[in-house]
């Protein structure tokens, strides 16, 4: 019994930790797009994507969580680098310069050597593993050896974008699509556009993509995104909903709304949100907060009694 009791109290201890690591990492810096970030916490993927794989079983993702919170809190040797003036100068064009980077140091033979696709081949795993200066090396040496390479464009605007060099991930997206209007690369090309507050462009790229790939998650909530930034709601929700189900779609739509202070419309799509679940505890806890915040107590009440009995319904459950 007493070591039952320690074990116990050790799992209690290592989910706080874990808890509180992840809460850290996410609160002393948060790098991305502040609206992908808001839907990528509650599991629905944005942004930009690197060819067809995908992130993975959200389940294991978000148990995986806290663990990757402590790498981001307390650092690691591998962790993505920003751009900055030094690399912008040594990235000065797109697909025909050579890089050099001292952090990540290469012999001169493995960058001469090789054909187009054998280079675009090392840019993609490069990229895949996070380590993105060797990755550009690798794809500006892929474009300057076969200037039609559609992937290796597509892929060196995602590495040019997770180093924070918008400008140039946009100029790479759009020689990826002029080569190939491919899902992929009219996602990425639209979600550039986003990012730089070019709305209506963004979801004209972002629609021809979804006419392309019509279930495809990460491009719907990305085209979501877009049309909520151009007031155009429910448009919004049926993006989001295509890609999610109604549910998370009439969530993802009440969370942007939310953003907006556009406190009343988001009522309305986290109750759409309770009726599809009644015992949905985002939409509860949301509408008890606005219930409140717009003068209706009653209502505001009523939902933290909901959500109390949700939450210990869903405590004491088989198998909790």
């Amino acid at each position: 019994m007493k070591n039952r009791r320690l074990i116990a109290i050790s799992i209690a201890f290592i989910l706080t930790i874990a808890a509180t690591a992840m809460w850290s990492a996410a609160t002393i810096q948060r790098e991305g797009d502040p609206d992908a970030n808001v839907l990528e916490d509650s599991g629905s993927e944005t942004g930009t994507a690197a060819g067809h794989k995908k992130n993975g079983n959200k389940v294991i993702r978000v148990l995986a969580a806290p663990f990757k919170a402590f790498g981001k809190l307390f650092g690691s040797k591998d962790r993505v680098q920003r751009m900055n003036e030094k690399d912008a100068e040594k990235f000065a064009t797109v697909g025909v310069s050579r890089i050099n980077d001292s952090r990540y140091p290469e012999p001169d033979t493995a960058s001469v050597s090789g054909t187009a696709k054998e280079h675009l081949a090392a840019g993609r795993e490069l990229l895949l593993a996070g380590r993105l200066n060797q990755a550009i090396t690798e794809l500006t040496t892929a474009v300057s050896l076969d200037s039609k390479l559609t992937e290796a464009y597509n892929l060196l605007g995602v590495a040019y974008d997770k180093k924070g060099f918008g400008d140039r991930a946009k100029e790479s997206f759009e020689r990826a699509v002029k080569l190939d209007e491919d899902a992929d690369t009219l996602n990425n090309l639209g979600f550039s556009f986003y990012q730089n507050g070019n709305y209506r462009a963004a979801v004209d790229r972002l629609k021809r993509a979804a006419k392309l790939a019509p279930t495809d998650e990460r491009i719907l909530n990305n085209l979501g995104l877009a049309l909520c930034r151009l007031g155009k709601i429910e448009e919004a929700y049926k993006a989001f909903a295509r890609g999610n189900g109604p549910l998370t779609g009439n969530l993802n739509t009440a969370k942007m709304l939310e953003r907006f202070g556009r406190e009343d419309d988001a009522i309305r799509y986290y109750e759409a949100a309770r009726e599809i679940d009644p015992g949905n505890t985002i939409a509860l806890r949301r509408l008890a907060d606005l219930y409140q915040r717009v003068g209706r107590a009653g209502e505001s009440e009523a939902a933290r009694t909901a959500l109390a009995l949700a939450s210990n319904s869903s405590a004491t459950a088989p198998g909790k």
